[in-house]
């Protein structure tokens, strides 16, 4: 599939940063090993990611995804990203992505097209929202207490001084401003309709939110061109392409490193 290939697609979930030592926040057990603070408060990763935190209790949400944000800046991508970049770069329509990650690491890794499906939690919005404008989240920083909540002053909007947040679709989510993912999928569906034969690599995307899952099914329905790399669920229905059990790194480098 690779070889024959005349454009390369990743589709990728949380699972394709566990190699960058990120967590997959997988059910609330792997959730609460990553966040004591929230197991003692008895908080899922869905109660957590609720957008009503940021009226209701701004330090608390804040405190998330600040913590968040420093982690992903701090993360370098493993190799088995530059291993994807260097493999598509040698095809002739080149690589695209489509992931549920808002991490980011696949623009630090190098790659261009890039559609993030549930946002970027590198760019902030208003909450109230009071327009459309989407900006960058590079000169914010909270500051966390050992609780993991934020403390004063919080990021505010520009425009109005409402308190910000991040631009990512959370869960129940009514007021994301969806814009700059949806340019991303117009380019992203572009550049599927001039790569009609693309091989579908799939990585770390789980069935809890099946979002990463669908979209490669149905890129790869054509040609049954799909690899799925999952160490838990990596069965294929109807067997319409190759599945192996495994983490993102070992696999990618046993199929493209040197």
């Amino acid at each position: 599939m690779l070889a024959g290939a005349s454009a390369l697609l990743v589709c990728a979930g949380a699972g394709m940063g566990v190699d960058s030592g990120l967590p997959d926040f997988r059910g609330d057990e792997g959730f609460w090993r990553a966040y004591p603070p929230y197991a003692r408060l008895g908080l899922s990763f869905a109660e957590i990611a609720d957008p009503r935190h940021f009226a209701e209790d701004p330090e608390l949400a804040w405190g998330f995804y600040g913590h968040r944000l420093d982690m992903y800046r701090r993360t370098e991508p493993h190799a088995g990203f530059g291993l994807l970049l260097r493999h598509g770069s040698r095809l002739p329509g080149g690589t695209a992505v489509f992931t549920s990650n808002v991490d980011g690491q696949f623009q630090r890794a190098g790659f261009g097209l890039v559609a993030e499906a549930h946002g970027s939690i590198h760019h902030l919005q208003c909450t109230v929202p009071c327009g459309p404008d989407i900006w960058r989240a590079d000169d914010v920083a909270p500051t966390l207490d050992e609780s993991l909540r934020a403390l004063p002053p919080l990021p505010s909007c520009p425009h109005c001084g409402s308190l910000a947040r991040p631009n990512i679709q959370m869960f129940g989510d009514f007021d994301w401003v969806p814009h700059r993912t949806d340019t991303q999928m117009r380019a992203l569906n572009e550049w599927r309709r001039a790569n009609r034969h693309a091989v579908v690599v799939e990585v770390g995307a789980g069935r809890a939110v099946p979002t990463v899952r669908r979209y490669a099914e149905l890129a790869s329905a054509a040609t049954g061109s799909l690899i799925r790399i999952n160490p838990r669920e990596p069965e294929i229905r109807h067997n319409r392409g190759i599945s192996l059990p495994r983490t993102a790194l070992p696999a990618l480098t046993a199929l493209l490193g040197d």
